[in-house]
């Protein structure tokens, strides 16, 4: 069985994000040790473009998923938590690498454990959008709830416009169907009448010219007979 190219893309995504993470590690230490980290930051940037970019085409396959029908409402919000983890990854590595460098020890573990370390806050938290900004964790939870509830609303109502249209194409199939039927018997009905036309007007010329031979014959017959009568009719 062919591997799902939606989890396929999925994967490779998250390993571009361990990628960033691991390079952004190095970039901290080269920055530490006074390093020139000039070309870890080029490749970092051009990772992160690239799952930005395959983020991008995971939503676009998600929603012509759920929209056609390809997977079920279950698996659909399977993917829609994987594509929002994802998400915040990517926002958290964004963050970190805006990050000068100059907390090397907190962000490692950081990137690391995704934790907290002797109860300082993650500094990924402090670059969070301002959507979040100061929520708690229920909070948070609750707002992506609200914001898949609303995603799958409009997938919903998609869906609905969808099945309209494919009920509205099929009725218009239909209709041309009976109306190729109403125009083959039109034209099998006007041949026919083309067909017995010309038989008709075929027999009316044959009758026609009989007509007229017949005419021309009892003229002959009745000269005939006027010039015997003459040729008999006694003289004084």
């Amino acid at each position: 069985m062919a591997p799902d190219p939606w989890l396929s893309m999925y994967d490779s995504s998250c390993h571009i994000a361990q990628q960033i993470a691991e390079k952004i590690q190095e970039r901290n230490r080269c920055q530490r040790n006074g390093e020139n980290s000039i070309k870890l930051n080029v490749t970092i940037r051009s990772l992160l473009q690239n799952l930005k970019e395959k983020i991008d085409h995971l939503k676009d396959l998600l929603l012509r998923a759920i929209s056609t029908r390809q997977i079920t409402q279950l698996e659909g919000d399977r993917r829609q938590n994987l594509l929002d983890d994802l998400l915040t990854r990517q926002r958290q590595l964004q963050a970190s690498y805006k990050n000068d460098g100059t907390e090397p020890d907190l962000m490692r573990s950081s990137l690391m454990t995704g934790g907290v370390k002797r109860g300082v806050m993650n500094p990924w938290i402090l670059e969070e959008t301002e959507e979040t900004r100061g929520l708690g964790f229920d909070e948070i939870r609750q707002q992506q709830q609200r914001i898949i509830q609303e995603q799958d609303a409009g997938l919903s109502a998609l869906s609905s416009v969808l099945s309209r249209q494919k009920q509205m194409g099929q009725d218009i199939g239909n209709e041309l169907e009976e109306q190729n039927e109403i125009i083959d018997d039109l034209t099998n009905l006007v041949a026919n009448t083309d067909d017995k036309l010309l038989s008709q007007t075929r027999h009316v010329k044959m009758v026609d010219k009989k007509s007229s031979s017949c005419g021309m014959l009892v003229v002959i017959v009745l000269l005939l007979i006027a010039i015997a009568v003459v040729a008999v009719w006694p003289t004084h």
